[in-house]
């Protein structure tokens, strides 16, 4: 165990239980606060004059106006459409000045009466309806004088409604030379704004450019949905007059020309004759040669027909075009196109004027496009300008419009005079309100409580001791090994109060009645079990049972758990190392002659413990013996320890009940020979601070953990089981069975040498 481990753990928050449980301890201190503070309630109930009070109702707004009716001009100044600010009106009403027109009205009845003792006497507020605040505002007047209140009343209600008549006829009136002196800035900025306006429309010749330039999108997006058609048309009619061409094997001119000869019956019969011409010529070179006259006579009258061949081209064509060959078979190879070839340059044709149409569409609607957008790129300009100024001028229409209806409204408001506060509720003569003797006492009570629960609490604060076993496990941090219950009889230990800032007195009880209790023996058993099971693998051969302060009840656990580990079939000694205030002794009228000190100081070599039979269980005792000079020479000797080896190798356990911590040093020097150090803390007297320290000083050794004593808990079944056998009372008690001897050097060594001799034998058994 370390130092930081004895710190004080963190307290928790303060539960209702704990505050309850700190009422009732503290229970004297605060019934002490309330008894004194009750009566001077009562006194001071009954001893209060009588008090009156008048109250009166004032409607402030007609309750038939609708206040969005009116302009924000008619809102500023027109009475019937002004938003009244309730919480500033409820401050002028309490103001001095009205109130010293009421001082002067009452002065000649009440001469004493005073500005200061009204304002303090009269409530002003404003009636609400659920979560709706109405235009009604209450006032209510307090006195000594029924009368007076009411008096008051009226002659706070005639200041206040010439006030408002005054307030209303100098706003209206100021309001309406405002509205006079705007008027003509407000006509002549209206006529300005329309001005640049109507500029703006003639240099630009538009009248809404927002509007117009949604027209021009329009036109845009058509035309750029008329192109797109185009585009997909031509691509159409190319495609179509590729596979014409292809088809034809012709260029368009030349399918033209082809076109034309064919259909010329003129040209086809010239034609024909030439071919009958071709033909007969053929057939005279068969027979004869050139030079013979038939020859030579077709051959004239071939080229005469060629000539008119050629001379009816050229007039169907209207000239010679470039891509016909008018000599000799070009001549004769033009114009021969069959019916389907035919039709194939008409499709021809067509499709060529079709590409030239579209493509000319086309470049009409890109050029028109292109207008269009730069004009479309000029708009928000020209939409910024006329945004700019159009607001301007619907705002000083409005501005006008606005002065002029609230003009009309002031004036006719003048003329009716405005809206008179209207009286809702008369004021009547007081009635009283006070004293209330019951709620006064009734208050004295809720005081006297409060005052004393918080001179409780403080008295609380001021004791620093531990009241409960859950606040004794919150300040240290080693394990609660159990607690031990109060003893019920008178002849248990009591609290003593001395005084109310004192700690208590406690006695100590008979240690022979004490051990035949079945719920203490119960305690202690577990207790020694949680012992057990917390050093389970090395195990305790020898504790130290110590407090920190003296009367908590360290000598009586220490036989308790003696007790418990005998009736464990364990040998035990119990040893009393209080050399300061030896008690175990007296407590169980055993002889101090001989014992620890004469064991240390040499005059007695041999042990002589005393064997004790409380409820059936053998104990054997070693009281302090003599009272030495120096009792820590003695603790610290090695002699000390050579005998808590010896008696560790004796007994299974062996018990120490020393000296308490605080202000000695015997309990340390006890627990340096010892296996582990039990602390015993005892209820309502052992403080917070002396159980740190102690546990401070305890830190470099095994502190097993801590036993509350004296600690309030419900009853478990071992309590009710001693009940339901009769064993809870100390009527039962039966006198230990003591093997007392008259002790000389023999007699009183016979134990120890019987427990040396029987430790002996087992660790030969061992073996």
């Amino acid at each position: 165990m370390n130092d930081s481990n004895l710190q004080a753990t963190t307290e928790t928050d303060a539960g209702y239980g704990q505050l309850f449980a700190v009422l009732l301890r503290r229970r004297f201190w605060l019934l002490g606060v309330f008894c004194l503070v009750l009566p001077i309630a009562i006194l001071n109930a009954l001893s209060k004059p009588a008090i009156y009070q008048s109250s009166m109702q004032l409607l402030v707004e007609s309750n038939y106006q609708e206040k969005q009716g009116g302009t924000q001009a008619a809102k500023e100044f027109a009475d019937p459409s002004v938003e009244v600010d309730y919480a500033t009106q409820l401050n002028l009403m309490r103001s001095s000045q009205l109130m010293q027109q009421v001082v002067d009205l009452l002065s000649s009845e009440y001469p004493d009466i005073t500005v200061d003792e009204i304002k303090g006497s009269l409530s002003v507020y404003q009636l609400g309806e659920g979560e709706v605040e109405t235009k009604i505002i209450e006032l209510s007047y307090t006195g000594k004088d029924p009368q007076e209140t009411q008096k008051v009343l009226k002659a706070v209600q005639r200041v206040y409604q010439g006030y408002n008549l005054e307030q209303q006829k100098q706003r209206l009136t100021e309001g309406l030379g405002f509205i006079n002196q705007q008027l003509p800035e407000a006509r002549q900025n209206l006529v300005q704004a329309e001005g640049a306006l109507e500029k703006f429309r003639k240099n630009q010749n538009l009248i809404d450019p927002t509007e117009q330039a949604t027209k021009v999108s329009a036109t845009l997006q058509s035309i750029q949905e008329e192109r797109q058609k185009i585009r997909t048309e031509y691509q159409e009619t190319e495609a179509r007059y590729q596979i014409v061409q292809e088809q034809l094997e012709l260029s368009p001119e030349e399918a033209l020309i082809s076109s034309r000869l064919t259909q010329s019956s003129r040209y086809q019969a010239l034609l024909d004759e030439l071919q009958k011409t071709e033909l007969a010529l053929v057939e005279q070179r068969l027979t004869f040669t050139d030079a013979s006259p038939r020859v030579q006579k077709l051959l004239e009258q071939r080229q005469s027909q060629l000539v008119l061949l050629q001379e009816e081209a050229v007039r169907l064509l209207g000239g010679v075009p470039t891509q016909l060959n008018l000599i000799g078979e070009g001549l004769q190879s033009e114009g021969q196109l069959a019916e389907i070839d035919l039709t194939l340059a008409q499709e021809l044709l067509e499709a060529r004027k079709t590409l030239v149409t579209l493509q000319a569409r086309d470049q009409s609607l890109a050029k028109t496009e292109q207008q269009l957008r730069v004009e479309l790129d000029r708009f928000p300009m020209l939409i910024a300008e006329y945004n700019r100024l159009q607001p301007e001028v619907a705002i000083k229409r409005q501005t006008l419009k606005q002065l002029l209806e609230a003009r009309q409204k002031l004036g006719i408001e003048i003329a009716r005079g405005g809206f008179n506060w209207q009286v809702v509720e008369a004021p009547q003569p007081g009635w009283q309100i006070a004293p209330n003797p019951q709620q006064d006492i009734l208050l004295g009570v809720v005081v006297g409580f409060f005052l004393g629960g918080v001179v409780a609490f403080a008295r609380e604060a001021m004791d620093g001791a531990v009241h409960t076993a859950d606040d004794l496990k919150k300040q240290v941090a080693v394990p609660l090994l159990g607690i031990v219950p109060k003893l019920p009889l008178a002849s248990a230990s009591r609290g003593i109060i001395q005084l109310p800032f004192g700690k208590r007195q406690f006695t100590t009880s008979s240690l022979k009645q004490t051990v035949y209790w079945l719920p203490f023996r119960e305690s202690l058993d577990l207790i020694y079990k949680n012992i057990q099971l917390l050093n389970p693998v090395s195990g305790i051969s020898s504790l130290v049972v110590t407090s920190t302060l003296a009367g908590e009840g360290k000598s009586t656990l220490s036989m308790g758990l003696a007790l418990s580990a005998a009736r464990l079939h364990q040998r035990v000694l119990l040893i009393d190392a209080n050399f300061r205030n030896p008690t175990l002794h007296l407590q169980l009228d055993l002889p101090n002659e001989e014992g620890l000190s004469t064991l240390l100081t040499g005059e007695t070599t041999v042990p002589s413990p005393i064997r004790i039979s409380p409820a059936g269980s053998n104990i054997d005792i070693l009281t302090a013996g003599p009272t030495p000079i120096d009792p820590v020479m003695l603790l610290s000797s090695p002699r000390m320890k050579e005998l808590m080896g010896e008696f560790e190798r004796t007994y299974d356990l062996v018990l120490l009940d020393t000296s308490p911590i605080l202000g000695k040093v015997d309990a340390i020097e006890a627990a340096s020979c010892c296996s582990g150090v039990v602390m015993v803390g005892r209820i309502n007297l052992i403080s917070q601070s002396e159980l740190t320290e102690a546990m401070a000083m305890l830190g470099k050794f095994n502190v097993i953990g801590i036993i509350a004593n004296e600690g309030s808990k419900a009853k478990d079944s071992s309590t009710a089981y001693g009940e339901l056998h009769g064993s809870s009372s100390f009527e039962l008690y039966q006198p230990p069975i003591i093997d007392v001897q008259e002790f000389n050097h023999n007699g009183s060594s016979s134990i120890m040498e019987e427990n040396l001799a029987l430790n002996a034998s087992e660790q030969e058994t061992d073996k």
